[in-house]
């Protein structure tokens, strides 16, 4: 009897990946991978002010992580790990797994949201692309055993995104509700480590008073240059 916990792929409504689409059949794995791979990139614009040999990278934003998978299909029947439910063709396995992660949702008109589940992992995302290298035939040149190689893209709902990012910098418009005792001296340190720009924030927010700030009321407090204050 197999009691190894084998990696899956399971399909979701939506993107925040609340709703399990119980339409969609999930995907076994029939073999785990030997090993998978993570890919993390940071994106900079490398562009070279004028007059300047080298300049600083600027940082633009982090790239969604996106991980690979390589795993077998086989249809010989003789690889150690098939159940009896999995002992289909190789082509009928690949069109379950086509089916939920690439054909589109006819609901949503887009590729399903999934995740892809094995021990620790519980990754969110989409299917970015996946290659399929068909490795043994039979006689009359029907496939036997392929080797699926695939790449999965990160998908975070956005109010996740928010509350992980803890976005705080200077360079970005941020908005905040005064609370009771709440100064703007002190809200505008905490977002550009000075407090000598609040009268820039009292003009952009049309602030007439600077003794007292309404509770409740959302303060904006954008970008800018700061060489002209």
């Amino acid at each position: 009897m197999d009691n190894v916990t084998k990696a899956k792929i399971v399909a979701y409504t939506d993107k925040d990946f609340r709703t399990e689409d119980k339409k969609a059949e999930p995907f076994i794995i029939p073999v785990n991978p030997e090993s998978y791979t993570q890919n993390f990139q940071i994106k900079v614009e490398e562009r070279e002010g004028q007059g300047n040999q080298k300049t600083a990278p600027k940082y633009v934003a982090t790239a969604p992580e996106k991980l690979r998978l390589d795993f077998v299909l086989d249809g010989t029947g003789t690889i150690e790990g098939y159940t009896e439910t999995q002992k289909i063709s190789v082509h009928k396995q690949i069109k379950k797994f086509k089916e939920l992660v690439y054909f589109m949702d006819g609901d949503k008109h887009r590729p399903r949201f999934i995740k892809v589940l094995w021990g620790m992992m519980n990754f969110q995302c989409i299917i970015e692309s996946f290659d399929i290298n068909f490795t043994l035939f039979d006689k009359n040149g029907y496939p036997l055993r392929a080797k699926i190689s695939a790449t999965f893209l990160e998908s975070v709902a956005a109010e996740e995104r928010i509350r992980t990012e803890g976005k705080n910098s200077p360079d970005l418009s941020h908005a905040r509700v005064v609370k009771e005792g709440d100064r703007l001296d002190l809200m505008t340190y905490k977002i550009y480590n000075d407090s000598k720009y609040f009268l820039q924030i009292a003009k952009a927010n049309g602030l007439t008073t600077l003794r007292q700030i309404k509770s409740g009321r959302t303060i904006m407090f954008p970008p800018f240059d700061k060489t002209e204050v």
